[in-house]
């Protein structure tokens, strides 16, 4: 994988014990020269509004540093709080990181 390119993987229950820890992985990720930052859900159980609002300050926070945070392979109760909330249409969902590869590595 292209080496500007940072995957952090997520699994368990993402709440408020934990959304912070999330937030501030994912600013490490910026701090080592990551672009873009994809977050993968593939082991994720259950995510809270904590965990959504922690990658939306997360978002805009790398926007402002010029990366770009993207999520593939959420589950069916992710897809729901995305897309209840509006985040659906924020944030780039990839099916899976496969299809990550596909469209945003392969070359034009």
């Amino acid at each position: 994988m292209n080496e500007q390119v940072k995957v952090l993987k997520l699994s368990g229950i993402i709440n408020t014990t934990n959304s912070q820890q999330l937030r501030e992985d994912l600013i490490c990720l910026v701090e080592s020269g990551a672009k873009i930052v994809l977050v993968d859900c593939q082991d994720v159980k259950f995510m809270d509004s904590s965990a959504l609002g922690a990658l939306v300050l997360a978002f805009k926070t790398l926007r402002a540093a010029n990366t770009k945070l993207v999520l593939c392979s959420i589950n069916e109760q992710v897809r729901i709080l995305f897309e209840l909330t509006g985040m659906d249409k924020v944030f780039e969902i990839f099916l899976n990181e496969d299809d990550f590869n596909q469209v945003v590595l392969s070359p034009k």
